[in-house]
């Protein structure tokens, strides 16, 4: 009778230093130009992710035309005078916009048509009847970038903040002289 002995293998173990940390890599945020038009400025403020760089965004690319903007937005007292929800608007194709007015007449800014707002909110002017207000509301949205028009459409049912990370708080934060209340 033969009895096999116990044979002992020594395993040899790889012991693998992992002390290296993981790679990270630096996203280059994109930069907006020195005169924004206001989706560009609204992105560039959402994609930041300190409060601090906000305010500071909204404070370099601020002016009367934005303030405004956020005013309709966030204030109270400010009624809308149009219907809320959808508008019943063509926007243009933005596949034929390659910069602001290439292509079609006509185009602008909220910017350069922020004057006009009063025109849509309670007490601005009270001669207008409904369907002209609402045709020049028509009309203002097809004259802007489609991306401005939404935002606009945001902004007259006081929704801004659901499609973009702006409140009332970081914009009185950026923008202290606004005066909230007491405008209707």
């Amino acid at each position: 009778m033969t009895t096999k002995k116990p044979t002992t293998r020594i395993r040899k173990t790889t012991v693998k230093s992992t002390s290296s940390k993981p790679k990270t890599v630096a996203v280059k945020k994109k930069e907006i130009p020195p005169n924004p038009m206001v989706h560009e400025l609204l992105e560039a403020v959402d994609s930041e992710r300190t409060k601090a760089k906000k305010v500071s965004l909204l404070k370099q690319h601020g002016d009367n035309a934005i303030k405004s903007m956020f005013i309709w937005n966030f204030d109270e007292t400010v009624v809308s005078m149009l219907p809320s929800g959808d508008v019943p608007y063509q926007p243009v194709d933005s596949t034929q916009i390659t910069n602001l007015g290439a292509g079609v007449a006509n185009r602008s800014t909220i910017r350069n048509k922020a004057d006009t707002f009063y025109n849509f909110v309670k007490g601005g002017n009270n001669g207008l009847n409904k369907v002209k207000r609402e045709t020049m509301f028509i009309g203002l949205l097809e004259s802007l970038h489609p991306s401005e028009a939404d935002i606009l459409i945001l902004v007259k049912d006081k929704q801004l903040g659901t499609k973009y990370k702006v409140t009332r708080e970081l914009v009185s934060e950026a923008y202290p002289d606004i005066q909230w209340g007491g405008r209707s």
